[in-house]
Order: C-alpha cells, then sequence, then structure tokens
C-alpha cells in the first residue's frame, strides 16, 4: 500500500486480538460475568433513559431523512361482528441505523487505501475489504445483527459539569479533562475502568439537541485523538457521548477526520454510541451505573436505533 501512516490506526492493526475472523470486536469482553457484576451496582432500580425521542424536527445530518406517517385511519379493521376491532400500523422512512440516538456497527467505517498497482479500497474492522462484504442489501460482515446485548457497568465523565457550561463547537477533550472529571467526581483516575466497562462522555452539545437541531450538526465538541487512546488503552466495550460523531467537530487537523472513530471502531472493535441524552443521569448525580441496550438485529445494518438506559 502506498498511503502514509493513519496516526488514528498505526501500523499492523489488523487482525484482531480475537481472530482473523472475528465480527464481535470489544463485544467479546463481555459475558455473564459482567451482568453479575453490574447487578451488584443497583441500589435503587430506577431507570433512566440515555435516549433522546425519534421525532419530526430533530438533527438530522444532511442528506439524512426521518419521516412518520400513520396508513388509514384506523389502518385496518373493523373485524369481528360484536367486537368491531380496528388497528393502527406506522410507517418510517429513515436511515434506521445512523439517525438520531444510535449505535454504530463494526462495519459502518473505513479508511480508504492505494495498493501499489493504482487500484483503491477501503478497509474496515479487522482488515475487511469493503469491497468483498458490501451489497445494496447490506454489509455482508460486520452488521449490528453481530453486536451482543450490553447490560454492563457504566461511568459517566461529565466534561461539562467540570467546566460548568456545555462546551463549543470544536472545544478538543484530552485525557487530561477525563483525569480531571475523575478526580471531581470522587472517583480514583488510576484504577475507574474494568474491561468490558462503558465510557459516557457528556459535552453538554446534546442540551441543543432539539432547541438547535438546525445546525446540531455543524460542528461540536468532542474527543481528541489522545482521549480515545487513553480511554482504549482501558478496554472499554463502548464509548458513547451526546455529540454526534464522538470526536470533535471541526477535526484538529483537516486531513485526519473523525480518527476517534477509526482508532476505536476500526483498531479496537469498540462501539460508538452517539446523539445519547445524558442529562437526566448526570443530573441524578450518579456517576457510576448500570448501562443496558439491545440493537435491532437489523442484519447487514450500519447501526441501530433504540433507546439506551440506566438503572440506579
Amino acid at each position: 500500500m502506498t498511503d502514509k501512516i493513519n496516526p488514528a490506526l498505526g501500523t499492523e492493526w489488523f487482525p484482531s486480538r480475537w481472530g482473523p475472523d472475528d465480527e464481535r470486536g470489544a463485544g467479546n469482553l463481555l459475558g455473564p460475568h459482567k451482568v453479575l457484576q453490574a447487578r451488584d451496582l443497583i441500589r435503587t432500580g430506577e431507570t433512566i433513559s440515555l435516549g433522546f425521542p425519534y421525532r419530526v424536527g430533530m438533527p438530522l445530518s444532511p442528506g439524512r431523512t426521518f419521516g412518520l406517517k400513520m396508513p388509514g385511519g384506523p389502518t385496518g379493521g373493523p373485524e369481528g361482528a360484536v367486537s368491531r376491532t380496528v388497528w393502527n400500523d406506522d410507517f418510517i422512512c429513515t436511515e434506521i441505523g445512523q439517525i438520531g440516538t444510535h449505535m454504530d456497527a463494526l462495519g459502518h467505517l473505513g479508511h480508504q487505501v492505494t495498493y501499489p498497482c493504482g487500484h483503491c479500497d477501503t478497509l474496515v474492522y479487522n482488515g475487511n475489504k469493503l469491497s468483498e462484504i458490501w451489497s445494496p442489501y447490506g454489509l455482508k460482515k460486520l452488521g449490528i445483527e453481530k453486536a451482543p446485548i450490553f447490560f454492563t457497568r457504566a461511568v459517566l465523565l461529565d466534561v461539562q459539569g467540570l467546566f460548568g457550561r456545555p462546551l463549543e463547537n470544536g472545544f478538543v477533550i484530552t485525557p487530561d479533562h477525563l483525569r480531571q472529571c475523575l478526580v471531581r467526581q470522587g472517583m480514583n483516575p488510576d484504577d475507574w475502568l474494568s474491561p468490558g466497562d462503558v465510557v459516557l462522555i457528556r459535552t453538554g452539545h446534546g442540551s441543543r439537541f432539539f432547541s438547535e437541531a438546525e445546525t446540531w450538526y455543524d460542528g461540536e465538541p468532542g474527543l481528541g485523538l489522545e482521549a480515545a487512546e487513553y480511554l482504549s488503552a482501558l478496554q472499554p466495550v463502548i464509548v458513547g457521548a451526546d455529540n454526534f460523531a464522538i470526536d470533535v467537530v471541526p477535526p484538529v487537523d483537516p486531513d485526519i477526520v473523525l480518527p476517534c472513530h477509526q482508532h476505536l471502531i476500526m483498531r479496537h472493535g469498540i462501539y460508538l454510541h452517539e446523539g445519547m441524552n445524558l442529562d437526566p443521569i448526570a443530573e441524578a448525580g450518579r456517576y457510576e451505573f448500570v448501562y443496558g441496550f439491545a440493537p435491532l438485529a437489523i442484519e447487514g445494518a450500519t447501526g441501530s436505533p433504540g433507546t439506551p438506559f440506566a438503572i440506579l
């Protein structure tokens, strides 16, 4: 290959530590032991949604759409001479895996390479070639159906709380900021995460989700590559945030776009949960809790909508 070394990936970033055929990534860190560990964190049994509702008027990345229609009123019936039963259906038109609060599949993001012969291809997680796994009807490998059901310990890093305000677009979150959050939250910065845990980053961008929907995708505060490297070394299964791409936007270097995406998803198989609503959990004052999420098992999809939740 003739490309320069990508700092987000480095060299020899595949095959995966779980083998050349792996499609599960950091999901391999989960298992019954993580469920049982998480169970011990439950104190009150209260649940808090970590996602936004899906509705017309929510932020949309340029080119994407969301529409809900109800065919008929009611859609069907009546049936039954006595019950006169009727029902309502709905029809939703949207990029189902990449809208609102959603999780990225491991096949979502890639890195284009040029071979000495001049041929270009795109590599995704575990060195899979997009030319071999792409189809117009979904990914042949690394779709969201390969992700596990998530029920594990989560830690909130409240960077918004650290600064006392929502961060500005383009604000780069560093490892020092994350460690400062831990100290402020009364957690040990040298021992705060176990393999298979979830890390959630509150930047304050989520507070603009509906109020500034038209400009929400224009930029965002987010992780710099050094912060992503700091987190990946701790082996989380998921990194989530209340912004749309985890990464800071615009990028620090315009020649290196979405490096945290590439580093976390492609090099380490870590799932990203984007567009989260982290204000309620921050307002509850809990920084350690159970995280739950079951991605829709849509074969070949690049991601999944749905409602992640915390159990306190």
